[in-house]
């Protein structure tokens, strides 16, 4: 049933204020609430059609934004306070993971995207689980935040250069790739001299005391120039808004108020309809389909084994067999990343329609169970100090 658009507009502007509400009565991550909203509308459940181009749009816009804010929150400072030995074993961990997320996708027939993908973790589900438990400062929470961050930037990393590399391969082409680095570069020489010459310009701007909103005004620039450059010389511009925010990262470490003002704006509005609109494209019959539903079920049984599995490694850091299965399974929760990495491969025909599904599934699944398997885990455990 096709509605129009001025009712298509009216439904998912209550559905970006409500479903969050819904969400936390229920007990699930709103990003969760906001995709089977998307699929109770959508293919397979009312089979509502909302016309008007500006439902894509603004879910692209809200994926670029995702896609920046997942550069910008990487917090280059801690991991240079953990110091080298923290953050190579972190790495260990990592590479753990991998190793085994490649030997399990060649099993079942996937592509190394696969491995990409079954690598990534959920930073937005991690901290904010650690800290409900008060154990966010405690040895576990420490390592377990370390772990997630190295994977949030590697697998992102990873997954922009192998876009790149599977669209062009060993072409004249890729000399293009380093371009974009040269100019990523050159604005970070740029930001770094203002900031210098002009630094209390940059206080006023990140501590948000600027009536203009100058800081806002910049981020969203400097999203917009990354992907009009990533446009330009034919790279994909969700991958550039990547690369963007990470510089941002990496060149003002302490972000204030514009953190705060970016995260609001994103997640309060656009990025929620990003997510409504894959919930409204999930194809759940596809899933019905024998073969389909158990590459499904095993994907979800290897989501979880490629995480765990490494996390045992903690044990080294004087942690308990307990914590180290408890610290696995909050890594195995996947959500906001894992269904970036899924869209850019449907997009540039890394996985079919299908794998789509069962990862969106998967996403779905493991961002839902992974913080009560852990908090059920850690109930009446001490939360150790560092």
């Amino acid at each position: 049933m096709e509605i129009n658009q001025a009712f298509s507009l009216v439904i998912i502007s209550v559905a970006v204020f409500v479903v969050p509400i819904l969400s936390r009565y229920l007990k699930i991550p709103a990003v969760v609430g906001e995709i089977l909203f998307g699929v109770a509308i959508g293919k397979s459940g009312l089979g509502l059609v909302l016309s008007g181009e500006w439902l894509s749009f603004l879910a692209h816009f809200g994926f670029l934004l995702l896609m920046f804010l997942a550069g910008f929150e990487i917090d280059f400072e801690y991991l240079e306070k953990q110091g080298p030995r923290q953050v190579a074993f972190a790495l260990s961990i990592f590479l753990g993971t991998a190793l085994l997320a490649y030997l399990f996708s060649t099993l079942m027939g996937f592509g190394f995207y696969m491995t990409l993908i079954l690598s990534t973790t959920s930073l937005g589900l991690v901290i904010p689980t650690l800290r409900d438990t008060g154990l966010s400062k405690s040895l576990l929470g420490q390592n377990i935040i370390l772990a997630a961050i190295i994977a949030d930037f590697l697998t992102l990393f990873g997954i922009t250069i192998y876009a790149i590399f599977y669209q062009y391969g060993f072409s004249w082409k890729i000399p293009k790739l380093g371009l974009i680095f040269v100019f990523a570069a050159l604005v970070l020489w740029l930001l770094k001299l203002l900031a210098w010459w002009h630094p209390e310009k940059f206080i006023r701007m990140l501590k948000g005391e600027d009536p203009v909103e100058t800081g806002v005004r910049a981020s969203l620039a400097l999203l917009f120039v990354f992907v009009g450059v990533s446009g330009l010389l034919g790279i994909e511009p969700i991958l550039g808004a990547f690369l963007g925010g990470t510089l941002f990262s990496i060149i003002f470490r302490y972000r204030g108020v514009l953190e705060e003002k970016l995260m609001g704006f994103g997640y309060g509005f656009l990025i929620p309809i990003f997510f409504i609109h894959v919930g409204i494209n999930f194809d759940l019959r596809v899933l019905l389909e024998w073969q389909i539903f158990l590459n499904a079920v095993l994907l979800f049984f290897v989501a979880w084994i490629v995480k765990i599995t490494p996390a045992l490694l903690f044990r080294f850091k004087g942690l308990t067999w307990r914590e180290c299965l408890s610290g696995g399974i909050l890594l195995s929760a996947r959500l906001s990343l894992i269904i970036a990495a899924a869209s850019i491969g449907l997009k540039l025909d890394l996985i079919d329609k299908q794998v789509h599904s069962s990862i969106i599934l998967l996403a779905i699944l493991t961002s839902a169970l992974a913080p009560v398997v852990f908090k059920k885990i850690q109930a009446g455990q001490p939360a150790y100090e560092k």
